[in-house]
């Protein structure tokens, strides 16, 4: 569970952030919610999403996927968006078997969306932006009701 630095939105200071943590990130200097992209794995998914303060975003994805790749800075732009609303987890399909097994992913990338430890929404392959952020929102709002 390596920290991962991410530039503040507010301020552009760098800040370290832990891939687990209670709460959620705020800027060292200037106190703005931070985006909050980490890596997990088989060994610390429950930690790092499951367990997770806020709901987690989670993109099975692979070095190898282009499809993958274009998702991925969609993802991060909800993730900056979202500051302080989610957790974005990126899992490598590649190096994290166990996990693509136990939630069945059979194609990628496959997102889903995990609240108290309980997937509440999943989508699977490449959509386009819009599409994301509209799947993204009804997810969270269904959270609320």
């Amino acid at each position: 569970m390596e920290p991962r630095l991410i530039r503040c939105p507010g301020c552009g200071k760098t800040n370290r952030i832990p891939a687990a943590a209670p709460g959620r990130p705020r800027c060292g200097n200037c106190r703005h919610d931070l985006p909050w992209i980490v890596d997990a794995g088989d060994a610390d998914f429950k930690h790092i999403a499951e367990q997770s303060t806020v709901p987690a975003l989670i993109d099975f994805w692979a070095e190898w996927c282009g499809p993958c790749k274009l998702v991925s800075p969609v993802l991060d732009q909800l993730a900056t968006e979202k500051a302080g609303r989610i957790k974005l987890v990126k899992v490598d399909v590649d190096k994290a078997p166990g996990l693509s097994a136990r939630f069945a992913v059979q194609a990628i990338p496959t997102l889903m969306v995990i609240v108290s430890g309980m997937v509440i929404a999943r989508q699977a392959g490449a959509a386009p932006a819009p599409a994301l952020r509209t799947w993204l929102e009804h997810a969270l709002s269904s959270t609320l009701s």
